[in-house]
């Protein structure tokens, strides 16, 4: 058998063609504090006076207190919001203060600006940190209750579902999601990506062994978008981790053949790089993109 990969890894190969924007990286939250780590790593470099751990560390505090201030007198300005939630990842990112720290300006964020999905997002993400499981799923559907459509949102639920080991709800939410898609692209034409969902659906169904039923699932959303690589590349690569290569090698080059350019090195990377041993006979299939 192939190497075996985590739902996490998969996750970040599945945005990384669906073209979502680097707050969509699982762990979201995570990458948010990593994003503010380059930004204190940043702040080091650009002047010797502030070098030191410990002055970064107090710039960022003193930058807080100040946003804090502005708050006090106009509680929902967005500018000095989004101030302070930068500054509080950064100080986390040090390991400085509490993960509760981001959820109020993330909270208030989400709701000035509902327009704006990864402030739900990361609040998901956050709640889940401290382990507020239905505040987290909450954050969710606040989102799609508006937009049912919407790939982060949607990815985000499926991440959460999976993590608390709850495959069946995950693919409810995207068949329910999939009932509704053609009226609601009837009404706004490209709102539910399709295709994107039946390869989530899919890679669950492979998560869970049920290899047929994935396979059914890739080959529908293939006959509906033949020229979509996505679902190709997803099929190959379940395919691959089975230890079918020859079953699997046309379908990595269709694959790179009909993506855009930006993927095709990425789809012959995981055409031809060598798995590593697993002690188990069965493969971890969510990896497909």
């Amino acid at each position: 058998m192939s190497q075996k990969r985590s739902w996490i890894v998969n996750v970040v190969l599945i945005l990384s063609i669906f073209g979502f924007a680097a707050v969509s990286l699982v762990p979201l939250f995570s990458g948010a504090m990593g994003d503010s780590q380059s930004s204190a790593n940043n702040t080091t470099d650009s002047g010797k006076n502030n070098s030191s751990p410990e002055a970064i560390k107090t710039k960022l505090q003193d930058e807080a207190r100040g946003y804090e201030s502005v708050l006090q007198k106009e509680p929902e300005n967005q500018t000095a919001l989004k101030g302070l939630l930068q500054a509080r990842l950064q100080l986390l990112s040090l390991k400085q203060g509490k993960i509760q720290d981001v959820i109020e300006p993330l909270e208030k964020l989400a709701k000035l600006d509902p327009e704006e999905t990864k402030y739900a997002v990361l609040l998901s993400q956050a709640k889940q940190q401290i382990g507020d499981k239905e505040g987290a799923t909450q954050a969710l559907r606040n989102v799609l209750e508006t937009k049912p459509g919407n790939m982060e949102a949607l990815q985000a639920m499926v991440g959460l579902l999976m993590t608390q080991k709850k495959p069946e709800a995950a693919l409810g939410v995207l068949q329910d999601t999939l009932t509704k898609a053609p009226q609601i692209n009837k009404l706004e034409p490209g709102t539910v990506d399709t295709v994107a969902i039946q390869v989530l659906m899919g890679n669950i169904h492979a998560e869970q062994k049920r290899y047929g039923k994935a396979f059914d699932i890739y080959d529908q959303a293939i006959k509906s978008a033949p020229k979509d690589h996505r679902p190709i590349w997803a099929k190959a690569l379940v395919l691959k981790d089975q230890g079918k290569m020859e079953e699997a090698k046309p379908l990595f080059s269709n694959a790179a053949a009909l993506a855009p350019a930006q993927y095709k090195d990425e789809i012959n990377k995981t055409a031809t790089e060598q798995p590593s041993p697993s002690p188990t006979a069965s493969p971890s299939p969510t990896q497909a993109p």
